[in-house]
């Protein structure tokens, strides 16, 4: 049985009742987060002892607001509308992410996930399939490259990616310009305090990591077919891996039915979880298997 089957076997008040999206619940994990955020960059602020350890839990936590952003996409973790294009456009600024962009970028991901020809993930960069690969994606390098390829084409060269709709162009444009502007004062800052160096910068160097492995997780090794209970994995992550991620580990469910909210996945797991093809019981265990198939070389 395929997605498709799989949703239209649950019965029309269930399906409504997964779609219901809530501004509380949004609001309540976005705090949590948030405040998660402020414990671990207090002891850099204040130069308390041993402060430095506080960098790499700030740069997870910094990195894995990809997982709000991509939420935002789909207007689904808020049910006010305008909350979710607010929270999308507050956290282009530490993932150099344009959140207008990433919308129609992900939206085309989603219409053709895992399709070597067509989904725009794979066109920004095949997976690692030989051990350099997998070090040089871990490292973050590819993605820190091409997110600032992306903003310098959007903000001064065509928009012709087929995904991005005419209607867009201009708004991507002057988005783009907006970060290169916001980027460029912070660099200026540096002249006078290394706050945005220890808080933002180094931090979000040593994360990029955790959130690569995250990623390739998501669709890493599963089969180009058109099923989403096939070609996306789900990983029974632990519950602050959950909490960070926004839940979404449950990635074949949120591929299968992206109008479900982050709250709502567990329940979604539930129905869908006998029918899942690709899973994996942790993120250890997928690098491990991941590494398992590895070439040492080109």
């Amino acid at each position: 049985m395929d997605h498709k089957a799989a949703l239209a076997a649950l019965p029309a008040d269930r399906k409504e009742a997964l779609q219901e999206r809530s501004d509380l619940r949004g609001l309540l994990h976005l705090a949590g987060h948030v405040a998660a955020l402020g414990a671990c960059a207090l002891p850099i602020l204040m130069g308390w002892p041993g402060w430095w350890l506080a960098l790499l839990p700030l740069g997870i936590l910094t990195v894995f607001l990809f997982t709000l952003s991509h939420e935002c996409t789909h207007y689904t973790p808020f049910r006010t509308r305008w909350l979710n294009d607010a929270v999308g456009h507050a956290t282009s600024l530490p993932l150099m992410l344009p959140f207008t962009w990433f919308r129609y970028f992900h939206l085309a991901h989603h219409k053709f996930t895992n399709d070597p020809t067509r989904d725009p993930e794979l066109e920004h960069g095949p997976r690692p399939e030989t051990w350099p690969q997998f070090l040089i994606y871990l490292s973050g390098w590819g993605y820190w490259r091409g997110m600032a390829g992306t903003l310098l084409r959007n903000a001064f060269g065509r928009s012709d990616a087929p995904y991005l709709p005419a209607r867009q162009h201009g708004a991507i444009r002057r988005e783009a310009r907006v970060l290169l502007v916001l980027y460029a004062l912070i660099l200026l800052s540096l002249i006078w305090s290394p706050i945005a160096l220890w808080l933002w910068i180094m931090p979000v160097l040593i994360g990029q990591p955790f959130l690569r492995l995250y990623l390739l997780a998501e669709h890493g090794r599963c089969p180009p077919v058109a099923n989403m209970l096939e070609n996306s994995r789900t990983t029974y992550a632990g519950w602050p891996v959950r909490f960070i991620a926004w839940n979404m580990p449950f990635h074949a469910e949120h591929h299968s039915f992206p109008n479900v909210p982050f709250h709502k996945l567990p329940e979604l797991n539930r129905d869908l979880a006998p029918l899942l093809k690709s899973t994996s019981p942790s993120y250890p265990a997928f690098a491990k298997d991941y590494a398992k198939g590895l070439r040492p070389q080109a």
